[in-house]
């Protein structure tokens, strides 16, 4: 099978092993579980959000082998052994990441739910367009929903961070 590694699969349930934020973790869970789940409910990382569930808002934005996937529609069963998933606990550990310094210095959440998803897509934004334009950031963080509308500040939040980025 080309999922996670599986150990042992008895009925519906599985145990896989995954890589996630560079720790190896060993669980069981049945192979439609979302990654959300897993993340949220079995691993204890509360930082990756539950919002609409159906990949639509971007609260629960992930990384999979450094690319931003939704974690609510992403199986467990759809992750590859060699996998490398980082959550937004996984990004820094001291909030130091230059896109979490660009967040807090344009004071950017408001109430801060959708954020991590936002960051998280963010980084990947910054890491496939290191300089990019309004336009460049409007299309990539489209799918990034802010119910409380912070988009201008996100923009140059991101726009500080590729800044910080090209400083470094």
């Amino acid at each position: 099978m080309a999922s996670a590694e599986i150990i042992i699969q008895t009925d519906n349930m599985a145990k896989y092993a995954l890589n996630i934020n560079g720790n190896k973790v060993q669980l069981e869970a049945e192979p439609d579980t979302p990654m959300l789940w897993v993340i949220r409910d079995m691993v204890g990382l509360k930082g990756t959000k539950y919002g609409c569930g159906m990949a639509l808002c971007g609260a629960c934005t992930i990384h999979v082998n450094g690319q931003p996937v939704r974690s609510c529609s992403t199986t467990i069963d759809s992750i590859k052994k060699n996998d490398q998933i980082t959550t937004i606990e996984g990004i820094s550990e001291n909030l130091d990441h230059i896109v979490q310094q660009a967040w807090i210095e344009e004071q950017v959440p408001q109430c801060g739910y959708c954020q991590s998803g936002q960051i998280m897509s963010a980084v990947a934004l910054l890491k496939a367009i290191p300089n990019p334009t309004d336009d460049d950031i409007d299309t990539y963080m489209t799918g990034n929903i802010c119910r409380c509308g912070t988009y201008n500040r996100i923009r140059k939040a991101i726009h500080r961070a590729a800044a910080m980025q090209k400083g470094k």
